[in-house]
């Protein structure tokens, strides 16, 4: 959504990636000036996907350029407010999800009844308005929660390089031949 807003262009956001564009953007953004139909709604699982949403965001963006008349790649006057609903409709996304996932979890008495906890890390963690709203899931339903500093919350890409990186000195799990696998997309 950063790089389809052009969020690189926006002066308040040129140097920062774009998760922490839209974080930005959405503090001073109205997110009840577009609504934006969640993801998965049909799907009563524990699973996340955020290609619905994008898909239905840029419509949206696509939208606003015509009405504006602007050309793709400059920046729309309500860039805040769509950041704002972005960050909205994706923390929901997270949050029911997440719900769900402690749902199953205490039904099928995979957690302790008593001292649960809710850990969240990795690039998203950083954002605070997940955060929080993960925080307040996490009060509702007495789980500790548990969160690294936004500093330490970077992309999991990194995380799981390293991990492969310890596992091939260590030998462990490392597959030499890749002649019998097949790659098929999703």
């Amino acid at each position: 959504v950063a790089r389809r807003l052009s969020l690189r262009k926006h002066p308040e956001c040129h140097s920062m990636a774009g998760g922490k564009a839209i974080e930005h953007l959405a503090q001073t953004g109205n997110r009840q000036q577009h609504t934006f139909r969640l993801p998965m709604q049909q799907y009563r699982n524990c699973d996340f996907s955020f290609s619905g949403l994008q898909t239905v965001v840029n419509t949206a963006i696509a939208q606003k350029e015509k009405e504006e008349g602007i050309q793709e790649g400059e920046i729309l006057s309500c860039v805040k407010d769509i950041a704002a609903a972005v960050q909205h409709a994706v923390a929901v996304h997270i949050i029911q999800r997440t719900y769900r996932a402690m749902l199953f979890c205490i039904k099928n008495s995979i957690l302790p009844s008593k001292n649960a906890t809710l850990v969240a890390s990795g690039g998203v963690a950083s954002n605070q308005y997940i955060r929080k709203g993960l925080q307040t899931l996490a009060d509702a339903n007495d789980f500790a929660f548990l969160c690294p500093p936004p500093r330490l919350c970077t992309d999991n890409g990194v995380m799981i390089a390293w991990n492969g990186i310890e596992r091939l000195r260590a030998g462990l799990g490392v597959l030499y031949s890749t002649d019998n696998i097949r790659y098929e997309p999703k």
